[in-house]
Order: C-alpha cells, then sequence, then structure tokens
C-alpha cells in the first residue's frame, strides 16, 4: 500500500523496494566473490588429487615387493587395487578431518566488502556448519578414490615376475 502510494505521488522522487528486493539487489557484489571461491576450490581440488596420486604412486613403489609377496601367496588383483585404493581414501579422510578442524577456529567471524554503486558494505559470516564439514570430508573421500585410483590399478597390475627378478 505505501509502495503504491509513493509510486502514485509525482513530487516524491523515491523509489520503494521490498526489504528482500532491497538486499538481493545489494548483494550483487557477492556472486562474483562466490563465484571465484568456487573456482579457486576447483582449481585446489584438482591440486589435491594430484597431490594424492604422487603419493599413492610413491606408496606402490616402496612396497613393489610386498605387493610381489602378496601376488605369489594369491592375492587377486582385485584384493590389491582395493587395498591401495582404501588406504588413499583413508589418508585423504584424515586429511579431510584435520582441515575441518583447521576451519572451525574461522566459525563466526565476520568479514565485509564495500558495494561502491550503493556505498554500502556487505558483511559476510563465517558458519561452519554440520553440513558443510560433511560436504568436507565427503569431497576429501573424492579427492581419496580420484588421486588413488590410477596408482592402485598400477600396484594391481605389477607382474609377479618382475618383482621376484629384482
Amino acid at each position: 500500500k505505501l509502495k503504491k502510494r509513493i509510486a502514485d505521488d509525482r513530487r516524491i522522487q523515491l523509489q520503494a523496494f521490498d526489504q528482500k528486493e532491497y538486499f538481493r539487489e545489494h548483494t550483487v557484489s557477492s556472486v562474483g566473490i562466490k563465484a571465484l571461491g568456487v573456482f579457486i576450490a576447483f582449481v585446489m581440488g584438482i591440486g589435491s588429487c594430484f597431490a594424492a596420486m604422487n603419493m599413492m604412486y610413491s606408496a606402490v613403489l616402496g612396497r613393489i615387493k610386498e605387493v610381489g609377496t602378496l601376488r605369489a601367496l594369491g592375492f587377486k588383483k582385485r584384493s590389491i587395487l582395493s587395498s591401495f585404493l582404501v588406504e588413499s581414501v583413508i589418508l585423504a579422510l584424515i586429511g579431510g578431518v584435520l582441515g575441518c578442524l583447521m576451519a572451525l577456529p574461522l566459525h563466526g567471524l565476520s568479514t565485509g566488502t564495500a558495494n561502491f554503486m550503493s556505498f554500502s558494505e556487505v558483511l559476510f559470516h563465517f558458519r561452519i556448519t554440520p553440513t558443510i564439514l560433511l560436504k568436507g570430508l565427503a569431497f576429501a573421500a573424492i579427492v581419496g578414490v580420484l588421486g588413488g585410483i590410477l596408482p592402485a590399478r598400477r600396484a594391481a597390475r605389477i607382474k609377479l615376475v618382475e618383482v621376484l627378478r629384482d
């Protein structure tokens, strides 16, 4: 009703907005910041996959005789593959738990950025919720799987003859 009266009165050069509209319009600048955050997380996730892969390749090469011994004892390729893959996921989850613990002190912090179009400030509040922590752990598990699958396949395909010869 008030919005209509303001719009109908030609003497008043104002525009009325609902509170939700007003805040939606003034938080448009946060969309770019969120997109930048998603991009950085994506790049860091790719880097994490390569780091996990490097670590697991080192683990495979360091235990090549153990893998050969397991093959000589009759362990199937699938068992060796799954053992290295489980190891990779466990290590990634340990890293994920450590990351979650490091994020907890940020809970409740606030920061802001200026919106130069409206001369206002947009505040960001860091809230670490159980959902965010679970998503972080799920992301860590995915990194563990993606980073561990190729080294685990390499370990499973080691030929027994090559290991025994060395």
